[in-house]
């Protein structure tokens, strides 16, 4: 699957495990890229929110959470990126899931720009209807670091959202995850976008 980054906005509506995680809150991503960032607009409506993690490096999948991961052509390791509802994140660069996890300095991480519709405070568990964005500014030297001075053409991505420790779990996927229960640390499912 091939995507064009000239503002596109993907939807994140793959329900990959319907039986046991049927919740489906609508979710969008809108891309787009210059010579030194990779924009991620994502906008969120749903039934919950929770963000109980407000430091970076936490456990931010438990709360209302927007992820993006992504591979660069020809490399073993892949990137995740995934960021609550307040703005807090982990990223970091591994080759599977527990298997050589390197996560982004506190310097690297500052580099990553984020704007939220809520502030960095913490927000236990509320029942509702809520609609938030999260838009990132992710330098593209974080994610080439090892590939300068010439950048690749495209990447191997997914983007998703979960929120693992709600009323409501969820676990949609823009490109589909075809394995019996969920898992987003897989690489062989990512989509392809081509960076303009």
């Amino acid at each position: 699957m091939v995507k064009w980054l000239l503002v596109m906005i993907l939807l994140i509506d793959k329900v990959n495990w319907p039986s046991a995680f049927p919740e489906a809150p609508e979710a969008s991503v809108e891309v787009t890229n210059d010579h030194e960032f990779l924009y991620l607009k994502y906008k969120v409506k749903g039934a919950q929110l929770r963000a109980v993690t407000t430091e970076d490096q936490g456990p931010v999948w438990e709360d209302s959470c927007v992820e993006f991961f992504c591979q660069v052509p020809g490399d073993n390791c892949y990137f995740n990126f995934e960021t609550n509802c307040i703005g807090a994140m982990v990223a970091s660069r591994r080759r599977g899931r527990a298997e050589d996890v390197q996560p982004l300095s506190p310097e690297e991480m500052t580099q990553i720009k984020r704007h939220c519709t809520y502030p960095r405070k913490a927000i236990e568990e509320q029942d509702g209807l809520f609609e938030w964005t999260v838009d990132l500014q992710i330098p593209l030297v974080l994610i080439f670091r090892e590939h300068e001075p010439q950048f690749p053409q495209k990447l191997f991505v997914n983007f998703y959202k979960c929120a693992d420790k709600t009323k409501k779990p969820h676990f949609l996927s823009w490109n589909p995850i075809p394995l019996p229960k969920p898992d987003f640390h897989c690489p062989e499912y990512f989509g392809e976008i081509v960076l303009k």
